[in-house]
């Protein structure tokens, strides 16, 4: 545990520099150009139950909310997609909202709530947590994250792994998996020996909110049951998820379309928090070796671990994923999802995707990446279910810090991969 350079060191206390006030949100919002109300309804559709089947309707445009076990999907479509969903042969239904239900004790943490819940926790741990910012939101708020190792504030020499949730603002139970996992490495470290032994071993950095404004947007009116919506705040909306900088638009796994779903922006990183985020996994190449060896992208409500690619349904890639580098994606994720019970699989199993976070941070930086689709069954589960929802993932969230070390340790090659690492 040897620190890096000066330099490094000054890198990393630049980005994790002390955060200035939150932009109060009336202020901004207020000025600030407003998407248009979303015409997307929810559908359900049938006669889609294979990849190839699923890949067409998300070609339309229409987000994939989730596959049920008959194979019939949920889906977000306007107008226009709807109807090109019926073009292609398939029956679409429309849904209903998902269920209201009584606030209880345990409930979801409001925007401010996972502030004050970030600072209770630094204020409690100093010598193992901190918070950092990689950037604001199109509203002007601070992308909140916390680190945790055993000398936060130092640049450390060991493996470091990257967990995101809330990319989409109306999968709410991510931020309460972000926040269960902040707490199980700070409460547990010095009493819990695994825990114990990753907090002195790795460098975490955890954003429980990246896209801000739609979280709080979606929260607004009712923070129980919200108003479905899953892009940033810009004029025209933009699918964080769609707008990362490899195999952009590509494919027909995003729209063109401002109006839809999975509206991919102007431009690849237009959004900007994929570019804060972009450029925070960037800064941690040091010394030309990217620090960060583990990646996740928490969602909901699927009950899925996923591995690249999704921009195409190859298992390998010449230049870009060997079959070694398949085999051990492959092996963790079956690995994680043993104790989770989700479905593990490439991302293009489900359907084609494009611009999307894990592609890019295994196409363009190499580092190994999955995709948690949490469960529930809706966007909103009851309040009640919280703490069965994040415990099934305990395990798996250790797990996949425990490979970052040699994740090809899983197909017994760490010798051949990382011997001198």
């Amino acid at each position: 545990m040897n620190p890096r350079t000066l330099k490094a060191t000054l890198v990393a206390a630049c980005l994790c520099a002390a955060l200035l006030p939150a932009v109060p949100a009336a202020a901004t919002a207020a000025t600030a150009p407003q998407p248009a109300p979303s015409t997307a309804r929810r559908y359900l559709v049938t006669g889609s139950d294979t990849s190839g089947e699923r890949t067409k309707v998300a070609r339309t445009g229409a987000a994939i909310d989730r596959v049920r076990p008959d194979g019939a999907i949920e889906v977000s479509a306007i107008p226009s997609e709807l109807a090109a969903i019926k073009r292609l042969g398939f029956t679409a239904a429309p849904m209903g909202g998902f269920p209201r239900f009584a606030a209880s004790a345990q409930s979801y943490h409001t925007h401010a709530e996972t502030m004050a819940e970030l600072d209770r926790v630094v204020a409690a741990y100093p010598k193992i947590a901190k918070k950092f910012s990689i950037g604001k939101t199109y509203e002007g708020r601070d992308i909140v994250g916390v680190k945790i190792s055993d000398n936060v504030a130092t640049d450390e020499d060991e493996p470091e792994v990257f967990y995101q949730a809330n990319i989409h603002a109306r999968e709410r139970i991510t931020n309460e998996q972000a926040l269960v996992f902040i707490d199980t490495l700070t409460k547990e470290y010095g009493t819990t020996e695994r825990i114990t032994k990753l907090v002195d071993s790795r460098e975490f950095w955890i954003i429980p909110i990246l896209n801000v404004d739609g979280q709080i947007y979606d929260m607004t009116s009712d923070t129980q049951a919200g108003r479905m919506w899953r892009k940033n705040r810009q004029p025209q909306a933009t699918d964080l998820n769609r707008n990362y900088d490899y195999k952009w638009g590509c494919c027909g796994g995003s729209s063109g379309s401002p109006s839809s779903e999975t509206y991919r922006g102007s431009s690849p990183e237009s959004a900007p928090e994929t570019k804060a985020v972009a450029n925070f996994i960037r800064s941690r190449v040091v010394g030309g070796k990217q620090q960060i060896k583990i990646f996740l992208d928490i969602h909901s409500v699927a009950e899925l671990v996923l591995w690249p690619f999704g921009y195409t349904t190859a298992d390998t890639v010449p230049g870009e994923l060997s079959a070694d580098q398949e085999a051990a994606h492959r092996t963790i994720g079956r690995e994680v999802a043993r104790f989770n019970r989700y479905t593990p699989e490439q991302s293009s199993d489900l359907y084609i995707t494009d611009g999307s976070s894990d592609d890019w941070t295994w196409g363009t930086q190499g580092i190994f990446s999955y995709t948690f689709e949490m469960g529930g069954g809706s966007f909103y589960p009851a309040p009640s279910q919280i703490e069965a929802l994040t415990q099934v993932n305990r395990d798996p969230l250790l797990i996949l810090a425990e490979y970052a070390d040699c994740p090809y340790r899983a197909i017994n090659k760490q010798d051949q991969y990382c011997k001198s690492a």
